[in-house]
């Protein structure tokens, strides 16, 4: 068994650098310290905390231009998309940094013959699994909620983003964070059980594909540990009778192609009620035939490569597949003959239950066309799906898109007339495959700490 992983640049296929692995003696050790870190740590003062928390972020701004170069270099997002993701990082450690006095204060609740106290308190080491397609702020998402609140973290990341982990704990570790507060762990699939597993470690998050969640929430399960799951989703993105076709198009077009299209929360799904269905198709694909791929490095590159050979592979199969079962492709669905791991943007009509283009998740620049009768029918389509993590509506009656959204979208998130990812304000996560628990917008903080009740007698 090799000891080494390789990181490739997804835009040439070539090897980037080779990263050695840690024993298991090696993660135990790791494990220990970081669970000493934690008993000094929980004692210190929100105060401190947020001061250390807030250093990070600044810092992840100050050294944007390397950390976007590095980003792109390692999974291939356009270099123009990267200063945004280290930016909503910065959001994130002010906004925690700035509310986990209000989050995580006592409360006072009613006792006869005495006094309550509801407190939140600190458990210990949260292990965290992440991908690769935010390779920064899928990291600080959990880990300055879970620092905030007390706790210490463990890292387990993707694999070809190793550069990036390295590098944030780097950045932990010039914002003066104590010692093993934040460790990465540079370890093989096979070693994650072992973290779970562990005695000191206290709950795990994860973000993913649903088939890793299962296997990663039954395995915590195993040791009646907590889980916080963020999966994947295929959001449908409904277009009313009343939508304004332009700014639908043009938000839609965006929120399929952002990221390369891998993005769990991507617009991916597009459900267009009969009335305008060929008006949105036609200005759909005339717009997504303009978005041209190129090299990710250039600042105006729209779309670079997805992250890896194998799933870049993955998608056009299941586009091919989605094709022989009656879709039709308005354009794109071929592999380029490029070095380098490219896909265009493209654009299937005619989807119907059954294909992996209305049933699964398409991870890459790959829009579904799905033709509903009228609002009524586009609702149930758009709740027909084994995910639930975001969606849109499209109508220009803000008040009726509002109470749709609100009453009968089956999804975590909705957005109205527009295209928003992750906000440090507001709750992030989903329902059905997409998983459950949330993060951002004070309840990540909230997650994994002991809610105490403490009765006194007077």
């Amino acid at each position: 068994m090799s000891n080494t992983i390789k990181t490739v640049n997804p835009a040439t296929g070539q090897t980037i650098r080779e990263f050695e692995t840690i024993s298991d003696d090696q993660l135990q050790q790791k494990i220990e310290q970081t669970h000493q870190a934690y008993l000094d740590w929980k004692q210190r003062s929100l105060e401190e905390r947020g001061k250390l928390v807030r250093r990070v972020g600044e810092l992840l701004v100050e050294h944007q231009d390397r950390l976007s170069r590095l980003m792109t270099q390692e999974m291939g997002k356009p270099i123009s998309q990267a200063p945004p993701e280290l930016e909503l990082c910065k959001g994130i450690c002010d906004y925690s940094a700035d509310n986990a006095a209000s989050v995580l204060a006592d409360e006072e609740r009613d006792l006869p013959g005495g006094r309550a106290l509801v407190t939140h308190q600190p458990i210990g080491i949260i292990f965290g699994i992440q991908p690769w397609n935010f390779p920064f702020y899928q990291v600080v998402r959990y880990t300055v909620a879970n620092l905030m609140a007390g706790n210490t973290v463990l890292l387990k990341h993707a694999p070809n983003v190793w550069g990036c982990a390295e590098a944030l704990e780097e950045i932990f570790r010039e914002a003066g964070m104590p010692e093993d507060v934040f460790n990465v762990l540079y370890i093989r699939d096979e070693q994650a059980s072992q973290v779970t597993e562990h005695r000191l470690v206290r709950g795990v998050t994860f973000t993913g594909s649903a088939a890793t969640g299962r296997k990663v929430a039954a395995a915590a399960s195993e040791q009646l540990k907590k889980t916080v799951l963020e999966l994947g989703s295929n959001d449908a993105y409904l277009v009313l009778e009343d939508a304004d076709i332009d700014k639908a198009v043009e938000t839609c077009v965006t929120g399929r192609i952002t990221n390369n299209g891998q993005t769990c929360v991507a617009a991916k799904r597009f459900v267009v009620v009969d009335a305008v269905y060929e008006q949105f198709r036609d200005t759909f694909v005339e717009k997504m035939k303009q978005v041209e791929f190129g090299d990710p490095t250039d600042e105006n590159t729209q779309l670079g490569p997805l992250a890896r050979r194998d799933l870049r592979d993955q998608l056009h199969e299941q586009v091919k597949e989605s094709v022989e079962k009656g879709a039709v492709c308005l354009t794109g669905g071929e592999v380029p003959d490029e070095d380098g791991f490219f896909y265009p943007s493209t654009v299937l009509d005619n989807v119907t239950p059954g294909m992996p283009a209305y049933d699964g998740e398409l991870f890459g620049p790959v829009a579904s066309l799905i033709r509903a009768r009228d609002e009524e029918d586009a609702l149930r389509i758009a709740n027909d799906s084994v995910y639930g993590l975001g969606g849109g509506i499209f109508s220009e009656d803000e008040e009726r898109a509002v109470r749709l959204a609100r009453d009968h979208f089956d999804t975590g998130m909705v957005c109205v007339n527009g295209y928003y990812i992750a906000q440090p304000n507001l709750p992030f996560g989903g329902v059905k495959e997409s998983g459950y628990g949330r993060e951002h917008g004070g309840y990540g903080m909230l997650e994994f700490v002991n809610t105490k009740s403490l009765m006194i007698a007077q």
